[in-house]
């Protein structure tokens, strides 16, 4: 007992001193903040009245780069110190949260570090009070046990003994207790932050990251890491702690924020996960979906479907409908496509371009031959477009000085005429361009590049995509396939699965170089991309290193298995790669784990974290209005115990809307349209794909029978919807039960 009284006035003490540096440190740093905010608008009053305001004043140009280059640094030190501020303020709080203590090899002094979410470091005397978390040597708290340990510092790898390792609960600047712990964080401190309601927004979770996540966040050797996770093993949590380890890494590699992306699966998860980083202490990253990616570089006018509508006819189409559209999209987004792709590009540049000879008054400037040997000589692989502006430009070269002489004769014709001896040079240079106009639209018939057009003659050119596929095997139902895509195609509508080859088309003939400043990619949801979307992304992001991160047993419209990551291995062909698998899961509670388990093909259930709760619940109904009443039952029933986010999960959007309607007029509820984004207190009814990613307190699973929910793809959708629940998960159903719940 004296030794924990001992121990609670010392810590009580060390936090005491901390909070009082965090609150001087905010005082003296607003007080910074006003003089840094003063010199910056000084400066940019003197650069607006001393400096020339005309674009041809040349003279004073430098005296303004001067000004300008003044007014970015002190904009620079006003921004960090405002940020810096922020963080102090944040820290006071609960500066820290954990702390081991160290003795390095060759040194007798025990170092005490203290784990929070910042350095916190006294100017006076330098001493560091507190780590970032992300620091090399914060390593050891998520990694070691006491005993021997080490950590990877600049200068090398630093050896040593741990003596003691503890936690803390720390709020309002006070501490509420603290325990010392072993090899993994404590699950007495993981069980607490689990058995939370669930946040309005993804959590920061520094406080409990363990030793395989820590591996995962802190690597910066591999060019790409795969991730394979399962349900609620904190894949998501992870990569947003991973960017900010890389941003803190970032100070020395010059890596931004501007320099990182995520590539999102839809708009509700990319306001799920926004607030990590902030809270964190870093700016957000940019986040894109595919379906951006697209718009982005087509800026097309045609009709796109999105992956949500495409999802709906996947899932409530009828049979032979959603098994030849599941044929279409594996076929358009496999490797074998991708080949054929490939052949469609060479034919394009060796059959399709009609090289014509180019002539200016009478002159041969290139003949067709040349052109076509010239275009065909592509030892850096530059992209077609690339090389036909080239030969374009080529061509305007020698025909410049032919026009100049042109232009001479073509005034003197004009002056001997009677009609336009008022305007000869005017006139002339008229007849001049309508001549160069004729050729600029002669070279644009061959220099010209349009993949879409490209793509729809695939499909509609009998036996062009037979010829180009040659041996390879085709699907049963491709003659169909054709068919229906020729016909969307020549209609204007572009299905999703048509924007994955689409993109790669026009990247393999125009390149791109809008994402060049990116070194970073993060994709989440990996099982929802196919090899053409992956090939996609290698071509949009050549220079960048890739975290990719999915969870096979959550593919909707495919059964997904380990080989897709063979697959993405192949196709980045990085020499630096690494794969890792989690198999705990974190998120629901051990028997809502366990019974979504059971949804799985055998050996590929989930490890389950021992935090007990109430068991799922499975209940039947006569009909439809007696389960719609009890969905009303089982929403109050879950908020009278303290459940504030409650998900009711419906297997396809038209389900949930006519739901929706049922349960407004007898209660609060929001639609996954409504754009309410507030997961915090909310109600909300939404089509299950909609929910991937994100976690309720409870879920309640609407109208899990016989013909819903039934075949392999079926199981998949039961199993995401279940893995959505923190605490309480009830299944209804109406009439006879799912085979799958039997």
């Amino acid at each position: 007992m004296g030794d924990f009284n001992e121990n609670l006035k010392e810590e009580n003490q060390y936090l005491e001193i901390t909070v009082s540096l965090l609150k001087e440190l905010v005082e003296t740093s607003l007080k910074a903040l006003t003089l840094r905010k003063d010199k910056l608008l000084k400066t940019r009053k003197d650069m607006w009245e001393n400096s020339s305001h005309s674009v041809r004043d040349f003279s004073k140009l430098t005296e303004v780069n001067q000004y300008l280059s003044e007014v970015a640094n002190h904009t620079a030190e006003y921004e960090n110190t405002r940020k810096q501020v922020e963080n102090y303020r944040n820290m006071i709080d609960s500066p820290y949260f954990g702390r081991f203590d160290f003795i390095e090899d060759g040194y007798e002094q025990t170092e005490k570090i203290y784990i929070g979410i910042h350095n916190l470091i006294d100017p006076k005397s330098s001493n560091i009070y507190v780590y970032d978390w992300r620091a090399p040597i914060s390593s050891i708290f998520y990694r070691y046990d006491t005993g021997k340990a080490s950590f990877t510092a600049p200068s090398g790898l630093i050896s040593g003994q741990v003596s003691l390792k503890r936690q803390y609960k720390i709020q309002n600047s006070s501490l509420k207790y603290f325990f010392d712990c072993n090899v993994r964080i404590s699950d007495d401190i993981l069980q607490q932050v689990l058995s939370r309601n669930a946040s309005p927004k993804m959590r920061s979770i520094v406080e409990t990251i363990q030793k395989e996540q820590d591996i995962i966040i802190r690597d910066i050797d591999s060019e790409l890491l795969i991730v394979q996770g399962t349900a609620g093993s904190g894949k998501t949590s992870i990569a947003m702690h991973r960017i900010a380890f890389l941003l803190y890494e970032g100070l020395e590699s010059k890596l931004g924020s501007d320099n990182i992306i995520i590539i999102s699966p839809n708009d509700i998860f990319s306001t799920y996960i926004s607030s990590v980083l902030p809270e964190l202490g870093e700016e957000n990253v940019r986040q894109i979906t595919l379906s951006e990616i697209f718009e982005t570089i087509f800026k097309s006018k045609a009709a796109v479907e999105t992956r949500n509508v495409q999802m709906e006819a996947l899932i409530s189409g009828s049979i032979d409908e959603r098994e030849f559209r599941r044929k279409a999209i594996e076929f358009k987004g496999s490797e074998a496509f991708v080949g054929i792709l490939d052949s469609l590009v060479w034919y394009f540049e060796h059959r399709l371009i009609k090289f014509e000879d180019i002539f200016y008054n009478g002159i041969i400037v290139e003949n067709r031959q040349q052109l076509k040997n010239s275009f065909l000589q592509n030892k850096i692989g530059e992209p077609a477009s690339k090389r036909l502006e080239r030969i374009e430009r080529k061509i305007w070269e020698k025909i410049v000085p032919l026009q100049k002489k042109r232009l001479s004769t073509l005034e003197n014709a004009v002056q001997k005429g009677d009609r336009h001896q008022f305007e000869i040079k005017s006139y002339s240079r008229l007849l001049s361009i309508k001549e160069t106009k004729t050729i600029k639209e002669k070279l644009r018939k061959f220099t010209m590049v349009d993949p879409f057009k490209l793509y729809k003659l695939l499909f509609s050119q009998p036996g062009l995509l037979y010829r180009l596929a040659g041996n390879m095997r085709l699907p049963e139902n491709i003659e169909r396939i054709i068919s229906e895509t020729g016909k969307n195609l020549q209609n204007g509508l572009i299905t999703y699965e048509d924007c994955g080859p689409l993109l790669y088309l026009k990247l393999k003939l125009e390149g791109s170089s809008i994402f060049k400043e990116i070194r970073q990619v993060l994709v989440d949801e990996a099982q929802d991309y196919y090899p053409v979307q992956y090939e996609v992304l290698n071509l949009l992001f050549k220079n960048a290193r890739f975290t990719i991160l999915g969870d096979i047993n959550q593919s909707i419209e495919r059964q997904a298995d380990y080989s897709m990551y063979e697959g993405i291995t192949r196709i980045f062909d990085r020499s630096k790669t690494e794969k890792l698998i989690l198999k705990r899961g974190y998120r629901s509670s051990f028997e809502i784990s366990s019974f979504a388990s059971k949804l799985l093909p055998e050996g590929q259930s989930a490890v389950p974290f021992e935090r007990h709760e109430e068991p799922p619940e499975i209940v039947g109904f006569k009909n439809d209005i007696l389960m719609n009443k009890a969905v009303i039952e089982k929403v109050d029933n879950f908020r009278s115990q303290g459940y504030e986010s409650i998900a009711i999960i419906c297997k396809t959007r038209h389900q949930s809307e006519e739901l929706y309607g049922y349960l407004r007029e007898h209660m609060d509820v929001d639609h996954f349209d409504t754009h309410n984004r507030d997961f915090a207190k909310a109600v909300l009814v939404m089509p299950v794909y909609m929910a991937k990613g994100l976690e309720f307190d409870a879920v309640i699973v609407y109208n899990a029978e016989e013909y819903g929910y039934r075949d392999v793809y079926d199981r998949r959708l039961m199993y995401i919807a279940c893995t959505r629940a923190l605490h309480r998960l009830s299944v209804l159903y109406s009439g006879e039960i799912s085979p799958l719940l039997r």
